[in-house]
């Protein structure tokens, strides 16, 4: 089975999915706009690897949004990236999770329920502590 990405739904099938489809990941890459196309690549491989994570496991009640690749000012970059999480909670998604491959990447999102990224060594989170994250937000003990 694919992925879910929001591009795959309709009109009409988001009336009848959007009971099932009530998480939303949203991929923040952090790019400045000064890394070099290798380093960009990277960046996304491992923003990958870490969306994988969710989007394998959890298919079928995760919808993947487009990638914000580029930030500029820090605080003004929090303020849109917490309003775009309430949006999404306000166009029916019941939870939204952010993830970013970069670990000095200091996101603060209040409206976001849950947060992936690498740890200080740059590692990712493994598939056992993602999974159980997420089932704990979705049975309310998160």
């Amino acid at each position: 089975m694919r992925k879910m990405k929001f591009s795959e739904i309709t009109g009409e099938q988001w009336e009848e999915l959007s009971p099932y489809l009530d998480t939303c990941l949203l991929p923040v890459t952090g790019m400045t706009g000064t890394e070099k196309p290798y380093e960009a690549t990277e960046w996304l491989e491992r923003l990958r690897d870490l969306m994988d994570l969710i989007e394998i496991p959890f298919k079928g009640r995760v919808v993947t949004y487009p990638a914000c690749h580029y930030i500029s000012g820090s605080s003004e970059f929090m303020e849109m990236l917490n309003e775009w999480c309430g949006s999404l909670k306000r166009a029916g998604f019941r939870y939204v999770i952010v993830v970013t491959a970069k670990n000095e990447f200091n996101i603060d999102c209040p409206a976001a329920d849950l947060l992936f990224r690498p740890d200080e060594e740059d590692n990712l989170p493994n598939q056992a502590d993602v999974s159980n994250a997420i089932r704990a937000l979705w049975s309310g003990q998160a």
